[in-house]
């Protein structure tokens, strides 16, 4: 007799509210949450600790938490919420508050122009956080390297090491407008690349720069996130070149050049989207 498999329970959603909006920068706004909703959310010892967030059509009225099972039988596969994944940028457990830093490019997307309207009051859903990384003390050295989707977690992650740490990071952002304060320690070099523009394939220069750029003595841990074209290259010169074992490396595709944030998801699944060739 063939079991069925177990359904996958309902991940628990947190529903917060907006308490602050804050422009960092030309293209990133912060946005502080918090409420009785904290209480249900439980952190997680990761700098690059990320969240789904969830956003449903004004127009349909639906109220969060939502019931994702329920809504499935009634609405149309084009009306259900939406998922965006985000890094948390900040937890205060006393003050029980969290901030997640958005990049906003005008109308596109769906997070990006809300963060950029949100006000004090609005509500918004979210399951996790996930994520694995955390700065090793023991590393020689770290390499960080992304462009502004993982600014926030590259920016988590200098403010956890020890001042002793030894390192090098590179942050690549469309101008000098778009740079932020960063709490990095004496020994951790900061470099920021200007493409310029949006992010192309033909502007970007985050994979030439670390690839080019010095290579430091002892064990290296790494941490590089960002397009996923960009994080390929990076995996190859790593792994192949430079012989850093796999387990030294956090590698991940926050988003990929030409595809909806719903096909890039998707294609996780498939050869394409896959960082690691095994």
């Amino acid at each position: 007799m063939t079991v069925p498999p177990t359904a996958r329970p309902p991940r628990p959603q947190v529903v917060l509210e907006v308490l602050a909006s804050e422009t960092l920068s030309e293209h990133m706004v912060r946005l502080t949450l918090g409420g009785e909703g904290f209480a249900a959310y439980r952190n997680k010892d990761a700098t690059d600790k990320y969240i789904k967030l969830l956003f449903a059509d004004p127009a349909l009225g639906l109220e969060p938490p939502y019931d994702l099972d329920a809504l499935r039988a009634r609405l149309a596969p084009e009306q259900l919420p939406v998922r965006r994944t985000y890094t948390v940028r900040r937890v205060d457990e006393e003050a029980r508050t969290l901030q997640v830093d958005f990049v906003v490019h005008g109308d596109d997307g769906i997070a990006g122009p809300w963060a950029a309207s949100a006000r004090p009051g609005d509500r918004v859903c979210f399951s996790g956080p996930g994520g694995m990384y955390r700065p090793d003390p023991d590393a020689d050295w770290h390499l960080l390297a992304g462009d502004e989707s993982a600014l926030p977690a590259i920016a988590a992650a200098l403010e956890a090491m020890d001042d002793s740490a030894r390192g090098i990071a590179y942050l690549e952002v469309a101008g000098p407008a778009d740079e932020l304060a960063l709490a990095a320690p004496p020994g951790v070099a900061v470099h920021w690349l200007h493409r310029g523009g949006v992010f192309t394939p033909e502007s970007t220069l985050l994979a030439a720069a670390v690839m080019e750029g010095a290579w430091l003595p002892g064990q290296v841990q790494v941490f590089a996130h960002g397009e996923r074209e960009m994080v390929k290259a990076l995996r190859r010169y790593l792994a192949d070149e430079k012989g850093v074992d796999r387990r030294r490396m956090s590698l991940s595709a926050y988003w990929a050049f030409g595809r909806a944030e719903d096909t890039f998801q998707a294609e996780k699944r498939e050869p394409i989207g896959q960082i690691f060739p095994d």
